[in-house]
């Protein structure tokens, strides 16, 4: 007897969701799949059925499959099994929530910024973060003040995506917080303002000790645009980990910094391709003519992206 699947031949999310009434959780299951196939919106009240499941394989799958659909009842599901006692089960909600792109979404999520189990509370920030809506500030400014740093990070970028300047206070007090990560967070979230105590923020956390913070500054510099931070920048093409050198490199150029000339000439000397290919993007952006010379020194580099860019920009400097 050939093997037929019941819903291959069904559209019909009616006739679909029948299966969620069947007693074994495999064909249970199969019918989640099939509905999330649909992209019926019509889908997502079966789909939100089985997200209660009795069985954490069928839930785990509805949680996952709800990360196709958008809406109030879809953040409402999710925001249920978002609590579910099974872990993977949550994961897989806090998945699905950072899909949701309706604002509509946030009245689920906003109580559950103050859930008492901390994954809960993160994974709701995490979700509010992408719907940028003014409501979650309150409760993102107080996550900055909760026990868990993955609490704090995630308010660190629900403060950072709604860009007011308001919380500029609550974001500088975040960038000296104890948990490295968070103050990465911080600090590249203070890039959207050019207040000066914004940037002066930054620039301190070029002398953080974590050099994942420092890269994220020498970043968020050039991304905030401000020429007053050069002269940091340039100090830190001296910091012992290269990451950082290449950022402050990029951002000397975005700035067109034509004082740093002579320490990004310098180097296009680095040991590595990437940083000499870096200074000489960044002495083409600024196309300062006493680049020249040392542009002309590594126009024919080892390495061809060296090369190449080095010839690029030498042209700029024509130009």
């Amino acid at each position: 007897m050939p093997f037929t699947d019941p819903f291959e031949d069904f559209g019909d999310v009616a006739e679909i969701a029948r299966g969620l009434d069947d007693a074994d959780p495999a064909v249970r299951r199969v019918a989640v799949l099939a509905l999330a196939e649909t992209a019926d919106p019509e889908a997502v009240p079966p789909l939100a059925r089985a997200a209660a499941d009795s069985d954490p394989d069928v839930r785990r799958q509805a949680a996952l499959s709800l990360g196709g659909f958008d809406g109030p009842d879809t953040a409402a599901a999710l925001a249920a099994a978002l609590i579910d006692p099974d872990r993977t089960v949550a994961a897989a909600a806090a998945e699905s929530l950072t899909e949701l792109k309706d604002v509509r979404a946030g009245a689920p999520l906003l109580p559950l910024a103050g859930h008492a189990d901390a994954f809960v509370r993160a994974a709701a920030l995490r979700a509010l973060r992408g719907l940028r809506l003014p409501e979650a500030l309150g409760p993102a400014v107080a996550a900055l003040g909760d026990p868990e740093p993955a609490v704090r990070a995630q308010g660190v970028g629900v403060i950072a995506y709604l860009k007011r300047e308001e919380a500029l206070p609550s974001l500088i007090a975040a960038t000296r917080d104890a948990d490295a990560e968070v103050r990465r967070a911080a600090v590249g979230g203070l890039a959207f303002s050019r207040h000066n105590s914004a940037v002066e923020a930054i620039a301190g956390a070029l002398r953080d000790p974590e050099w994942s913070v420092r890269e994220t500054a020498a970043e968020a510099l050039g991304r905030v645009g401000a020429s007053e931070s050069a002269e940091v920048l340039i100090a830190a093409l001296g910091d012992p980990t290269w990451q950082v050198r290449q950022k402050a490199l990029r951002s000397l150029g975005r700035l067109k910094a034509r004082r740093a000339v002579p320490t990004v000439v310098a180097a296009l000397s680095e040991d590595m391709a990437s940083l000499r290919k870096e200074a000489a993007a960044a002495l083409g952006e600024i196309a300062d003519p006493a680049a020249r010379a040392g542009l002309e020194g590594v126009a024919n580099d080892p390495d061809p992206d060296v090369r190449k860019t080095a010839r690029w920009a030498l042209a700029r400097l024509a130009a």
